[in-house]
């Protein structure tokens, strides 16, 4: 009971205003153009969605907290629609700033293309980073990783352009 006592304060403790301080309006703008380069060179879309902490629904669960990051984060692919793409190679970036965790979650296009140890590598790399508070760093990170992926799996021919089906701006929730 303590745990989860610790897990509801910690989730309800954040809110957006933390979200704003941890990505600020620059940084904001800097991920946004870096999305938008990313998709000039494949034909995959990727959102990035930053969440101070869970829905108080997530934080009653009796789950380890990886799972309830996770779980969250499919629900998300599903409201932005990130799986509602035509290659079926869309990507979502969560960060959880309460747990300083992130998951990614690439629809069936490009996760039948790449196995589960590069994805965990993958969210290896940049965990320093959210460690320590870096966040835009951290995120950076994590899109300059699912990019290199979509690139070598869907890029672009010289001709071709990306007709970008998703919105290229962060979401702080």
């Amino acid at each position: 009971m303590n745990s989860r006592f610790r897990r509801l304060v910690k989730h309800l403790w954040l809110d957006q205003a933390d979200t704003r301080r941890a990505i600020g309006l620059a940084a904001l703008q800097r991920l946004r153009d870096a999305v938008t380069t990313s998709e000039r060179r494949h034909s995959g879309e990727i959102r990035i969605f930053v969440e101070a902490g869970l829905p108080l629904a997530y934080v009653l669960r009796k789950s380890a907290s990886s799972q309830l990051v996770r779980q969250r984060a499919l629900a998300l692919f599903g409201e932005l629609r990130v799986w509602d793409t035509a290659g079926n190679n869309g990507v979502l970036i969560y960060l959880l700033l309460a747990e300083r965790k992130i998951e990614i979650v690439a629809d069936r296009g490009l996760n039948d293309l790449v196995d589960a140890k590069t994805w965990q590598s993958l969210v290896a790399r940049m965990s320093g980073a959210f460690a320590s508070g870096q966040f835009e760093e951290g995120l950076a990170q994590a899109l300059a990783g699912v990019s290199s992926l979509l690139e070598q799996h869907f890029a672009l021919a010289s001709a071709q352009s990306n007709r970008n089906e998703l919105p290229d701006t962060p979401v702080l929730g």
